[in-house]
């Protein structure tokens, strides 16, 4: 079974803007390059930088808790941090530095308002990553799944909202539910499907307007019977992904 990748995008700050890109190296044992290099902490969340360890989304500021996150737009860029939000001042800041850091929190205080419970801190760990989960390295999306709950639902669904690394078309709506264990080739990459993603309520936001306007997962156990939309997989062989490349079931 061979269907094509549609798009590729990374997300740098853990629940903020993704950001495209027409290509990217996978490496073994690695997450999607440049995705979820920082978080913002949302209150003391127990990550400590000098031992990065694994740490639960809903201690960071997050769409599945605070759907004004949407309505922030980012653009990282080789250590350089743009923000835009309605009725702020454009931000631009250095996150490669603890001033820039505090810098951003500041700036994205005032933005989350009483949604978070605060303090805010933009935190890193070097080469950690702040997965959803620990060993979900990356993650696709089936489009024609998605484009079959929207037909279900009878309106649009952005498949944006499920902030994947690689959206794919060409596979049959809701096949990847079954392929835990099985092998992908991406590009000139081979990866093994780690499992179905068990959705949660970021999705509930629309991207666009930052609001919350699905019940995505009570939508799925209702038309479906299951929580799910996309997979993870690990890359068992390295090599570039770009758009337009074959993403194919081997075995």
């Amino acid at each position: 079974m061979t269907g094509s990748i549609a798009a590729l995008f990374r997300h740098p700050i853990k629940g903020f803007t993704p950001q495209k890109v027409a290509r990217a190296s996978l490496a073994v044992g690695e997450a999607f390059p440049g995705d979820r290099l920082y978080a913002v902490e949302d209150g003391p969340s127990g990550f400590d930088p000098a031992a990065p360890a694994f740490v639960p989304k809903q201690r960071f500021a997050v769409l599945a808790k605070i759907a004004e996150v949407a309505a922030v737009r980012t653009c990282f860029e080789a250590g350089r941090l743009t923000a835009a939000a309605p009725g702020a001042k454009r931000f631009e800041g250095d996150l490669a530095d603890e001033a820039g850091k505090s810098a951003f929190a500041a700036w994205l205080t005032p933005l989350l308002g009483e949604a978070a419970s605060g303090p805010l801190r933009v935190v890193e760990g070097g080469g950690h990553r702040f997965l959803d989960h620990p060993l979900g390295h990356v993650s696709i999306i089936n489009l024609a799944g998605v484009r079959d709950l929207a037909a279900r639902l009878g309106r649009e669904v952005d498949p944006l909202r499920f902030r994947a690394n690689l959206y794919v078309e060409g596979w049959p709506a809701w096949a990847e539910n079954d392929w835990t264990g099985r092998e992908l080739r991406l590009g000139s990459a081979r990866a093994r499907v780690f499992k179905p993603i068990t959705r949660c309520a970021a999705p509930d936001v629309d991207p666009a307007t930052a609001l919350r306007d699905i019940e995505v997962t009570t939508r799925l156990h209702e038309f479906y019977g299951h929580v799910l939309c996309g997979i993870y997989v690990q890359v068992t062989a390295g090599g570039e992904v770009a758009q337009g490349d074959a993403a194919a079931l081997l075995a």
